[in-house]
């Protein structure tokens, strides 16, 4: 067969698929990259969810079989010059350079039909079509459950950071009130989460502290906490490297810019915290002090040494931790729409500053420092 629209027709209409993939832009004026569609059951009804991913963001659609079909032929037609197509039959490669005449592989299939679930509702902490307030009252979900589709992406991923949250929990006390501290909380999306699951879903008892600098974000977040009956959950104005507090079991730092994620870290070590997740952002510290004369023919090039510095400030700060007797890992978290930053340090104590482990961190990080001359925030812990 290599009439791909007849190809696809079949192939929908036989509930086939498993995957496909669209890639290799016609124009490089598209804005998305690519598109990767899947069956899905939704409310019964067998339809195909879109993704398709743009440089800094995913969006979503869902379609029926004829919808998808359409769609499918419209994208190959004016967006995509490739398709892989995974079924329960064969793996198929479209290679549609000249749509009327493109090439057709057909291998052995490689991939195993998987059970349909609504949007991989399994996966997630936070169900849809399940009411949630705080989601309702933020704008990510209406008041039937239904996560409103330009939000899926905020959904997604604050499900994702439930899940880091859970990998956390046996960490945190169980039997006395747990005390969170977010710093530079913003719109606070996280720090509600936070408090629904240990709240709402663990039945804990908790104290959480949103900070950030903005009075009018902070209004804002003490209204929605007042309104859902959030009362263990406050939002102060207030500057991280001012703040002063006596313990916390927990603090998170999502996108503080540059050393404010220092001076969470610091903090947070200062006071014997448990357990400690940051996502930096904007990490520019570095960049006027590297000095490297092995690397200088790549940090001539200013994109080159903006992601070495970013990735060395990163590393600093994991040993400094380790140093401190964390037990610290690197984690994907998915992006922010307005920042593709999307690593995330998880630091648990563990140990102890003076064990064998910790000691061999600290003279890694000073051999590191010393080889690329920087004095990094991270070294006033």
């Amino acid at each position: 067969m290599n009439n791909l629209f007849e190809l696809i027709e079949n192939i929908i209409e036989a509930e086939k698929i498993i995957k496909m993939i669209l890639s290799n832009k016609r124009k490089k004026s598209l804005e998305y990259n690519k598109t990767d569609i899947r069956p899905v059951i939704l409310k019964g009804e067998y339809m195909y969810h879109f993704e398709f991913f743009y440089d800094k963001k995913v969006t979503h659609l869902n379609l029926n079989k004829n919808e998808a079909k359409e769609k499918i032929f419209e994208l190959m037609e004016t967006s995509f010059k490739q398709a892989g197509i995974f079924t329960t039959d064969s793996d198929i490669t479209v290679l549609a350079s000249k749509i009327a005449n493109p090439r057709i592989i057909t291998k052995p299939a490689t991939m195993k039909p998987q059970v349909l679930n609504h949007n991989d509702k399994k996966n997630y902490i936070i169900e849809e079509n399940k009411p949630c307030d705080f989601l309702i009252e933020l704008g990510v979900m209406k008041p039937s459950g239904e996560v409103i589709q330009k939000h899926y992406s905020k959904f997604r991923q604050i499900n994702r950071y439930l899940e880091i949250i859970d990998d956390v929990f046996p960490y945190l006390p169980k039997d006395r009130t747990i005390k969170i501290i977010d710093f530079g909380c913003g719109k606070a999306y996280l720090t509600f989460a936070i408090y629904y699951y240990l709240k709402k879903l663990k039945n804990l008892n908790v104290e959480i502290i949103g900070l950030d600098l903005k009075k009018d974000v902070i209004n804002f977040c003490n209204g929605v906490a007042i309104k859902l009956g959030y009362d263990e959950l406050k939002y102060l104005v207030g500057d991280i490297a001012e703040y002063e507090n006596d313990y916390a079991d927990m603090v998170v730092t999502l996108h503080a810019c540059d050393t404010a994620t220092d001076f969470a870290l610091i903090n947070a070590v200062k006071w014997n915290t448990k357990v400690i997740l940051s996502v930096p952002c904007c990490q520019h510290e570095l960049f006027s002090q590297i000095d490297n004369d092995i690397h200088e023919p790549m940090l001539k090039h200013g994109i080159l040494k903006d992601r070495l510095t970013e990735y060395l400030t990163d590393g600093l700060r994991g040993l400094k931790l380790e140093a401190s007797g964390y037990s610290v890992a690197m984690v994907e978290f998915t992006s922010l729409e307005h920042t593709s930053k999307n690593i995330l340090i998880k630091a648990i104590k563990t140990g102890t500053a003076d064990s064998s482990s910790a000691l061999k961190a600290s003279e890694e990080y000073e051999t590191l420092k010393d080889f690329y001359k920087v004095n990094p925030t991270i070294d006033n812990l």
